[in-house]
């Protein structure tokens, strides 16, 4: 128990490591999308084009808000969201695929 937990914030503290070298602006949220799956519940290997876009993702790190009035970002770290469909810079940290969003433009958040 007490290793499980003290993998848990090694791993956590590395991926602070790596964004302190990049913070979103204004009301942007940077996002790690779900991976795709590529086996069926059967064991059959999906090709690429049979894959569906993922749509979800985890909150990596959130901006201040938006300038003027200071509107605060609806979403907070660790959050799972729902995307758009199209949209997002992609942005890579660390051999890693980030995407950058608009608050505005996450359609939901799950709730647990």
């Amino acid at each position: 128990m007490v290793i499980g937990i003290i993998s848990f914030f090694s791993c956590l503290c590395g991926q602070l490591q790596a964004f302190r070298k990049f913070f979103p602006l204004f009301d942007r949220v940077l996002v790690e999308r779900f991976t795709a799956d590529t086996v069926t519940k059967g064991g059959i290997m999906l090709p690429e084009k049979s894959q569906g876009k993922v749509l979800q993702a985890t909150v990596v790190a959130v901006g201040p808000g938006s300038k003027g009035d200071l509107q605060t970002v609806s979403v907070k770290v660790g959050e799972k969201v729902l995307l758009p469909e199209y949209g997002g810079t992609k942005v890579i940290l660390d051999d890693k695929d980030y995407f950058l969003f608009r608050d505005g433009d996450i359609l939901g958040k799950y709730i647990d």
